[in-house]
């Protein structure tokens, strides 16, 4: 009985819809040929049905049901549907003609209403699904009482299909448009007035009694934003935008959802466009294992493979509560794809050997590691356990595993390390190049800068403090980090494996420096707050193993542009396999025994480079380095 039901729900509608269609063609017909003949000095009397009519339903039916009309909603027609309109009333002529010429000869058929009824048919096909269309986003329903009132940053097109769904939900009220366009200047969008430019915001918002600031300019640069922000924060009032498209395709963001303003708004970070044929055709089907799976990037690292068509995934996680939440939400999100929970710490060999056997992945993405630079620096033991010796564990198990591709999930710290997370790091990198075979496993390399909002970046804790009321600390008024977004960061460590080739190593372009002391004022503006006024902002000195500037670049790697704009490969720089592992098998027994003594010595002979802080008189200068095909940036 339901379904019956359903059917005749679904049917009634294009029913409906098809008889409309066909009376306006009787009538578009008729019409014509009335006008036409009614013009002679005796005119011609027409049958309201004849055989010739029949024909011509019939024809512009058939036209109608095959150039899909009938697939579209009124409640959403639009220019795109005009014009398949208009195709089918000049297709539906031809058939006519066609019909009525073996019919006839086209007798009594006026060769003015042939030429007018394409155009004719159009506009009163047309009309009624445009005015359907208007009631509904006009809503001509009354607003939602106490809906609030609305004043709309940006009369383009996300303005003007903001303003749509603002009507649509019911709980607001669009009021009008600013602009800094000057030709737009009293000119009306969706009904709405364009009341002035966006630097009048606070005057327009108090003499229109605006309730809510929704900025719908998902393009602007950062600067823009900033300057945009500013002004909101100067009218007292609450303030949204509207999400990036880039932001609705990844499923981050619903279309026409208001969200809080993000700092990664105002960073200048551009909007990154992968190569989705290559990272599709290199994931699609496949079975992939990672590890620190309920960590930041590992957790978004699973999510991006399942949405580009990796068909198992294998968790591996030491934290019970990560893996389970990662788990869930894999599961809700991708109900199609398998995912395989393993508990354990990656290190292990048993844990890691037992989750490559049961997955048998053709990519093993090693994002677990230790990430905390001041904590590290008390924690030498842990810090080479976790970031060196596990990933030569999953290395080695992956090689024998005959996994087709290895990538880790390395740090910009390791390029010329100056604390001993750069330092396990650099080592890391250097036990996979010695694992090497051409034959075999290809091991990729790819390093970045800080991630925006993951767990152990400062963002969650400049909000926690922001949130307490300050003071904000920051170690130096100088010191600057590369930032990039986890989304970002996970596609482009999905793009440089698609293309990686043996014993790559690549970085990522993490555009320009961000003062630190910039990220917390903006952190705090958006949170309402004047820097200095409502929260300090308190200077602490460097800590343990940091320095104010990073290294994208060492002088010993020559890099190279690749297939994607955004992805440098380094040509990595030349070991000795029998050193690396002799020095790892000596860290191994030190690390068994908790030799912290041996264990810096090792890490010191190991990794020439590594040159720790506290002994590095240079460590606040800076130096100018560009980035192969783009500006000059502070390192």
């Amino acid at each position: 009985m339901g379904a019956w039901k359903d059917r005749v729900r679904y049917r009634l509608p294009r029913a409906a819809v098809v008889l409309h269609d066909l009376a306006m063609v009787w009538l578009c017909w008729q019409g014509l040929h009335y006008l036409r003949y009614s013009l002679q000095p005796s005119p011609i009397g027409f049958l309201p049905f004849s055989t010739t009519v029949a024909i011509v339903l019939l024809a512009q039916g058939a036209v109608f049901w095959r150039v899909g009309l009938y697939r579209g909603l009124w409640r959403f027609a639009s220019v795109p549907d005009l014009l398949n309109i208009f195709k089918a009333s000049v297709l539906g002529l031809i058939a006519v003609v066609a019909g009525l010429f073996f019919y006839s000869r086209l007798d009594m058929v006026s060769r003015a209403a042939l030429l007018l009824y394409p155009f004719a048919l159009t506009v009163l096909l047309g009309a009624p699904r445009l005015l359907v269309r208007t009631w509904k986003d006009h809503g001509l329903q009354p607003s939602a009482e106490g809906a609030e009132r609305v004043l709309v940053l940006g009369a383009g097109r996300a303005g003007e299909a903001l303003v749509r769904d603002l009507r649509r939900m019911g709980r607001y009220e669009p009021i009008g448009f600013l602009d800094d366009a000057v030709q737009l200047r009293g000119s009306r969008l969706q009904g709405l007035p364009v009341l002035g430019k966006i630097e009048d915001v606070a005057r327009v918002a108090r003499e229109t009694g605006a309730q809510l600031l929704v900025i719908a300019m998902p393009s602007a640069g950062a600067a823009v934003m900033r300057r945009i922000i500013g002004l909101c924060e100067e009218s007292r009032l609450p303030f949204r935008t509207v999400p990036r498209l880039s932001d609705v395709l990844e499923g981050r963001s619903l279309p026409g959802q208001l969200k809080e303003v993000a700092i990664e708004d105002l960073l200048g970070r551009k909007p990154r466009t992968p190569d989705w044929k290559a990272i599709r055709g290199w994931l699609g089907g496949r079975s992939v294992l990672v590890t620190g799976a309920g960590g930041s990037i590992g957790a978004e690292l699973c999510r991006q493979c399942a949405r580009h068509g990796a068909k198992r995934i294998a968790l591996v996680e030491v934290d019970e509560l990560a893996l389970l939440t990662v788990q869930a939400e894999l599961c809700r999100d991708f109900p199609g794809i398998e995912c395989i929970p393993v508990l354990g710490d990656c290190g292990d060999p048993a844990v890691i050997g037992h989750a490559l056997r049961r997955v048998e992945p053709e990519a093993v993405f090693h994002a677990a590691a230790y990430k905390q630079v001041p904590l590290l620096q008390g924690q030498l033991r842990e810090a080479v356990r976790n970031n060196t010796m596990a990933t030569y564990t999953v290395a080695k198990a992956s090689r024998e595993a005959n996994v087709g591709t290895f990538v880790l999930v390395s740090t910009d710290k390791a390029v010329d390390p100056v604390n001993v997370l750069g330092a396990t790091k650099r080592l890391a990198e250097m036990a996979c190049q010695a694992l090497v075979d051409p034959r075999a496993t290809r091991m990729v390399t790819v390093r970045f800068g800080n991630v925006l909002d993951s767990s152990g970046s400062v963002v969650p804790l400049f909000r926690e403090q922001i949130r307490r009321g300050g003071p904000v600390t920051v170690t130096d008024p100088e010191v600057t980090r590369y930032f990039m977004t986890i989304p970002e960061a996970c596609l482009l460590i999905l793009q440089a494996a698609s293309i990686g080739a043996q014993q790559a190593v690549y970085t990522l372009d993490m555009g320009e420096p961000v003062p630190i002391r910039v990220l917390a004022e903006q952190m705090i503006r958006l949170a309402g707050k004047q820097p200095g006024r409502d929260v300090a902002i308190e200077y602490i000195g460097l800590r343990p193993g940091e320095r104010l500037h990073e290294t994208l670049f060492h002088l010993d790697e020559r890099y190279t542009s690749t297939l994607h704009p955004d992805i440098l490969q380094a040509e990595p720089r030349a070991v000795s396999p029998e050193r690396v592992l002799h020095a790892l098998e000596r860290m191994r027994e030190q690390v068994a025994t908790y030799d912290l003594e041996g264990l810096a010595q090792a890490l010191r002979e190991a990794v020439p480079e590594f040159t720790p802080s506290e002994d590095d008189v240079n460590v606040r200068a800076a130096t100018v380095v560009p980035f192969p095909g783009g500006r000059a940036r502070l390192q």
